[in-house]
């Protein structure tokens, strides 16, 4: 009965904070996930926190600089400068929050199992200084039973405090889309799953004061961990089965983009996915594996999800083996011959490279003796896992194009003039399907 009415308490307290905009806000992580979030959370009247232990990012962030794409710069500079928004390493701080969101990393470690070390890392320091009447949602994706098996008895041993009685916690996922036009953090529908009926209506109350797009509560963490592993991995499958009907279809010699434009007419029942170079992000090809390795503690195989995987998995090695088809033809050897790539982003018009299949599709041909050169206009240099670091060329030019006796397109920019890049080439193979408009194909080859 005290525990209910603990519970009751601060429940009234959190909603009238959050009516009132005197709710502390804090955001552990500041990058993709998490900057954006702090962005709409200040611009929605709350004072917030943005937490990391990159001082980089702290300093950016307090003096205005943006380094995320998808948040207005304008917006970003007057709520640092109006002290809505500020950034701190110390996490001393957390002791001022009433609500915090984990927007941490959770890649793969080297045997493409879950890496949770960002998590956990994270909730020891939160539960080093969790007070009372907090909301605590882990946005970063993980697989089902995180939240419950992970974060809540690190938080409850950390800080001494019990969940649903002293603090509530929750799961909601992230869904961030790096360039999306149309669907950013403030617009797209949230989905909260709470340990507990008074933790969900208090988070959802607080999302939907700084979120547009709506909340759609679920019953629990696991439904929320679960829907999100399912988003992608429903992504996964069908691009792992559209990059299968165009290898079928380069067998068969037909057209796989003009097959997609003829079924998307359809206005029912289908949904036009594309083939590529392979996939990445950091949700789409990770994802898939978080799920397939929690389903072994069930004695359940994930047949159709783990095929997809290994289609689009082996999507890089399949383009290189088309580029040194497309070199025979002009009698020329992979090994030796200059190959050209054009973007290394991991999707067009956006500089984020993550889990980018140009980086692979680099890394072979240059394991097969091609000299590869690169041009993004989004990304200069990059670091690979090894830690080496390579440079683009800065400006696609005549010389570089007729120079390069293969071009191959990985990545679609908007901005990169695809007619000039035809009119200089020896040779294009375009896996992006970047020169549908290009009016003189007969030197390019397509996916």
């Amino acid at each position: 009965m005290q525990a209910e009415q603990q519970s009751f308490q601060m429940k009234e307290q959190l909603l009238k904070k959050i009516q009132e905009r005197k709710i502390e806000a804090g955001v552990v992580g500041l990058g993709y996930v998490g900057l954006p979030l702090a962005v709409e959370i200040a611009g929605a009247g709350y004072h917030t926190t943005g937490f990391d232990l990159l001082e980089d990012k702290v300093r950016k962030v307090n003096n205005g600089e943006n380094y995320i794409a998808d948040v207005d710069h304008g917006t970003l500079r007057r709520l640092a400068a109006e002290g809505r928004l500020e950034a701190t390493s110390d996490f001393s701080r957390i002791a001022g929050m009433d609500f915090i969101a984990i927007c941490v990393p959770t890649p793969l470690d080297t045997h493409q199992q879950p890496d949770l070390s960002y998590i956990e890392h994270s909730t020891v320091q939160i539960a080093r200084y969790l007070k009372k009447d907090t909301m605590v949602v882990l946005e970063s994706t993980t697989f089902p039973g995180t939240t419950t098996d992970i974060v809540r008895p690190l938080l409850e041993k950390g800080s001494g405090l019990t969940c649903g009685k002293d603090f509530y916690l929750a799961f909601s996922p992230e869904r961030v889309d790096p360039g999306n036009p149309h669907y950013r953090t403030g617009n797209t529908p949230k989905v909260v799953g709470a340990v507990g009926e008074d933790a969900g209506e208090v988070i959802r109350a607080m999302y939907e004061t700084f979120l547009k797009g709506g909340v759609h509560p679920v019953s629990s963490p696991e439904i929320a961990e679960m829907e999100k592993i399912l988003e992608n991995t429903y992504r996964n499958i069908n691009i792992g089965l559209i990059n299968e009907m165009a290898m079928l279809c380069d067998r068969m010699k037909i057209n796989i983009w003009e097959v997609i434009d003829a079924a998307r007419t359809k206005p029912y029942g289908f949904q036009a996915f594309y083939p590529g170079p392979g996939l990445g992000g950091h949700c789409i090809p990770l994802d898939p594996y978080y799920l397939s390795w929690k389903v072994r503690e069930y004695a359940f195989h994930t047949s159709m999800i783990e095929t997809s995987m290994m289609i689009n998995d082996r999507m890089p090695e399949y383009c290189v083996q088309r580029a040194a088809g497309i070199l025979n033809e002009f009698s020329k050897s992979l090994k030796g011959s200059r190959v050209l790539v054009l973007g290394v982003a991991y999707k067009a018009d956006i500089d984020d490279c993550r889990e980018s299949p140009a980086f692979r599709v680099i890394n072979v041909l240059r394991k097969k003796g091609a000299e590869v050169q690169f041009f993004d206009p989004y990304v200069r240099k990059y670091t690979d896992k090894e830690g080496i670091a390579y440079s683009g060329e800065p400006s696609l030019t005549q010389e570089l194009l007729e120079n390069a006796d293969l071009v191959i397109i990985t990545t679609a920019h908007s901005c990169v003039d695809y007619e000039f890049v035809q009119k200089h080439s020896k040779a294009v193979f375009d896996t992006r399907n970047a020169m549908k408009n290009v009016k003189c194909r007969s030197n390019i080859e397509l996916l």
